[in-house]
């Protein structure tokens, strides 16, 4: 029973650590593009974002496979909420493929 809040924080520090790394992958992109040296902006973003995440692992998993289980549960969460937060507002949710017209 003392385990459920120590999961519960180490789900909370994976949905952080989550949301800095996509938050900062989607800032990176936005940037990068528009600068006359993307390249040195997606390697120092890629070296600080893996950096951080990696020491937060690290940090979180010291007290067992359920922490590090339980922050990359949060990591995956955050993922899918930043990917709902930066998408573009006259975009659908879900794109259809285009179906082939010389299918049987």
């Amino acid at each position: 029973m003392n385990k459920i809040p120590w999961l519960a924080l180490a789900l909370a520090a994976g949905v952080m650590l989550g949301a800095m790394f996509f938050g900062g992958l989607w800032w990176t992109v936005r940037k990068g593009m528009s600068s006359p040296s993307p390249s040195l902006w997606f390697l120092g973003s890629l070296l600080l974002r893996m950096g951080l995440v990696l020491a937060g692992f690290y940090f979180v998993g010291r007290g067992g496979w359920a922490r590090l289980v339980s922050c990359l549960l949060g990591f995956i969460i955050a993922r899918f909420i930043v990917l709902r937060l930066t998408r573009p507002k006259n975009e659908p949710p879900h794109p259809t493929a285009k179906e082939a017209s010389h299918a049987p």
